[in-house]
């Protein structure tokens, strides 16, 4: 039988001792020295349970050079690195904490698939974790080795193009709004379970409309916690409440065409194809706050927070409205007139006519060109969702990328469609896109086992 050992009563002592165990010694380590504070009792994968006896089978990992532990735990799943390693000694707690323990293992994900430099760039608060995690799983779905996705096409709720999707409640819900003037509300929780539909119930937003949910065609959707907003070429914006079932709050109407949404926790936020940026408060009786005129030409796409509002014009400009200021930070000209933006901050992404990806980045308040990126697209690129380890394009020529955010991206995976694409969310392991055959094309991501 081995040896037994006494616990020690001062865990710090035995991290401090975790961490004496790397290093090399021209005399052995007494017994004491080789005890390590056990791992507590989580589900981990057989392969990171040692059967060794207490003690020796722990020196012996963590006697291994620095180098060799970063090689070792590359094998790891990421979850494993992130939730059970650093529970188990201070040395290993400071491996899974280490930026180079992530950038050596994104590099061993991606060497294989020929991927570019990831991040596209590194920043000093780049969470390498999260962005690994994403990766893995990203890479896990849509690679020729992963387990891919499962795909249903929502046929029964449209009976014109679909311009617009949105994912709400964690995937569980999908908005889309369709040139036959409706917005329909997908629920997905039962996606996959019933024929036809593939189990997903389906409601159409009617407010005081007896036909139909607007009398234009909606062409964006916009959300903040249970308030849902639709954009139409009636020039109106309307709001619901959907924690009530989709009732109906307010009506807002404008002077032109609604083509663009930002939805924040105070006012919605609107380009129109009359030029014009507006401002609005849903819960005032007069909601209009502000109405500016940034650009020459139809506002086609804009991203708005707390701070700032980001604007592109089919004029081919790109402009930066400063909301507590009250004024235009900057107005940059492009080659091309932008469709689709996505903010992944520090960095803006937009998809442009020319079926182009750029990647903006934010300096001192103002968006700067980084890079400009060929990703296959050949028509408009009208939807790009971007994360930390995941990034999504879609375009009319009828095909859906799915990419590594590396520098260039690489791409996992192109899916050929019978029309064109109009749209994308991405949310809560589901990809959702508008598609002009009358369909929501959905993807559920597999969970990892």
């Amino acid at each position: 039988m081995a040896d037994q050992h006494e616990p020690d009563p001062d865990p710090d002592r035995s991290d401090a001792r975790c961490g004496a165990t790397s290093r090399q010694s021209e005399t052995d380590p007494s017994p004491e020295q080789q005890t390590c504070r056990s791992a507590p009792a989580l589900e981990t994968p057989s392969s990171c349970v040692h059967s060794a006896p207490s003690g020796e089978g722990s020196s012996l990992l963590l006697s291994l050079p620095w180098e060799v532990l970063l090689h070792v735990t590359s094998y790891l799943p990421a979850r494993i690195v992130v939730d059970v390693l650093p529970q188990v000694c201070r040395l290993l707690r400071a491996l899974a904490s280490d930026r180079l323990t992530w950038k050596v293992r994104a590099q061993r994900r991606l060497h294989p698939a020929g991927g570019g430099t990831f991040p596209l760039l590194e920043t000093p608060d780049f969470d390498w974790p999260a962005a690994c995690l994403e990766l893995e799983e990203h890479l896990s779905h849509w690679s020729d080795e992963g387990g891919g996705a499962e795909r249903f096409s929502l046929t029964e709720g449209h009976f014109a193009s679909v311009e617009s999707v949105l994912l709400l409640n964690g995937g569980t819900v999908c908005a889309s709004g369709s040139r036959d003037r409706n917005v329909v509300l997908w629920d997905l929780r039962r996606l996959g379970e019933a024929e036809g539909e593939g189990g997903a119930q389906i409601s159409t937003l009617l407010g005081n409309q007896r036909y139909s949910t607007h009398r234009g065609w909606v062409w964006c959707l916009a959300a903040r916690g249970s308030l849902l907003c639709s954009g139409s070429f009636d020039s109106t914006i309307k709001t619901w409440d959907l924690g009530a079932c989709g009732a109906p709050l307010s009506e807002i109407r404008g002077r032109d065409a609604v083509l663009c949404l930002s939805c924040l926790s105070d006012v919605v936020v609107a380009g129109s194809f009359d030029k014009r940026v507006s401002v609005y408060d849903p819960r005032c009786a007069e909601p209009l706050l502000q109405s500016l005129e940034l650009h020459a030409r139809a506002v086609l796409t804009l991203s708005a927070d707390e701070r700032h509002i980001v604007s592109g014009s089919e004029d081919r400009s790109l402009a930066v409205f400063d909301r507590r200021a009250g004024k235009l930070l900057q107005r940059m000209q492009l080659s091309s007139y932008l469709l689709s933006l996505c903010p992944q901050p520090p960095f803006l992404w937009a998809g442009d006519n020319q079926g182009e990806l750029h990647a903006l980045r934010w300096q001192d308040g103002l968006l700067s060109p980084l890079a400009r990126f060929d990703v296959g697209h050949r028509a408009l690129l009208t939807g790009v969702q971007v994360s930390l380890g995941t990034l999504y394009t879609c375009a009319t020529d009828k095909t859906l990328k799915v990419h590594v955010p590396s520098d260039p991206p690489k791409t996992l995976c192109t899916v050929q469609h019978q029309e064109v694409f109009n749209g994308i969310s991405v949310e809560g392991g589901v990809l959702a896109a508008a598609s002009g055959d009358m369909s929501v094309e959905i993807w559920k991501m597999k969970k990892s086992p």
